[in-house]
């Protein structure tokens, strides 16, 4: 099965070979279990500001930055895009609430595939919208010894953010790498369509609720019920993508 779909993205893209090198992960939702508190924060405190989001909505949003996601919602509420003051003061908003809730867990079976991705002599790389200050304190932490600071891309880092490509792109750069070398591992379809519209080979692992047939429309190339699942299967797909 992996043959059959790297050989199909090799002549979709006009790619000779694939030789992989580098493995590029979202954070929430694949590493860390913190979409719901994202999901619960935004539904809740964007009431404050006369916006609503349900929790549905927050998944569909996953990957894009908040100040994209704050003007998504005052065009809809307002009929205009909020202010640079006024996008400061709803995520501080959100944030709030963010920061309230218990500390998010790790993904069940993401250190583990981690550290076969490292042992493997595959670099590892984060592609987050996320711009919490300590996040490569948390990343250290949580899974010792696997990303490295000038490995990640982050809120901080973007000017547009998912679904454009410029994080993947950024990644890849980062990474010192071309589209056939590196593998995006993502759960949400706006990160999805990022890595895709970089041209990048995309295996989505839904960790969340919404459905399979969701991702696979994003344009994810193969997908996988967890990331045990994915851990499970990670010596076959490093074999096939040699």
């Amino acid at each position: 099965m992996f043959k059959k779909l790297k050989e199909d993205y090799l002549n979709k893209h006009g790619f000779e070979a694939f030789c992989l090198k580098a493995v590029l992960f979202d954070m929430d939702g694949v590493l860390f279990d913190s979409m719901p508190n994202h999901a619960y924060a935004w539904s809740h405190a964007m009431t404050q500001f006369g916006l609503h989001m349900t929790p549905e909505e927050a998944y569909m949003h996953e990957g894009r930055t908040g100040s994209g996601t704050i003007n998504i919602l005052t065009q809809k509420y307002w009929g205009r895009d909020a202010t640079e003051e006024e996008k400061e003061i709803i995520y501080k908003g959100k944030s709030d609430v963010f920061n309230r809730c218990p500390e998010a867990g790790q993904i069940p079976g993401a250190a583990p595939l981690l550290v076969k991705v490292k042992e493997s002599g595959c670099t590892p790389v984060v592609v987050t919208g996320s711009a919490q200050v300590s996040l490569l304190d948390r990343l250290n932490e949580n899974f010792p010894n696997i990303f490295q600071a000038d490995r990640m891309v982050t809120g901080f880092d973007v000017k547009y953010g998912k679904p454009n490509p410029e994080p993947y792109l950024m990644g890849m750069k980062k990474a010192n790498i071309q589209p056939w070398e590196g593998i995006v591992v993502e759960n949400a379809p706006l990160g999805i369509q990022s890595a895709v519209a970089a041209g990048l080979f995309t295996i989505a692992v839904n960790t969340g609720p919404l459905p399979d047939e969701v991702l696979m429309e994003s344009g994810a190339n193969l997908l996988f019920p967890s990331m045990h699942a994915l851990c499970d299967h990670w010596e076959e797909i490093f074999d096939c993508f040699q």
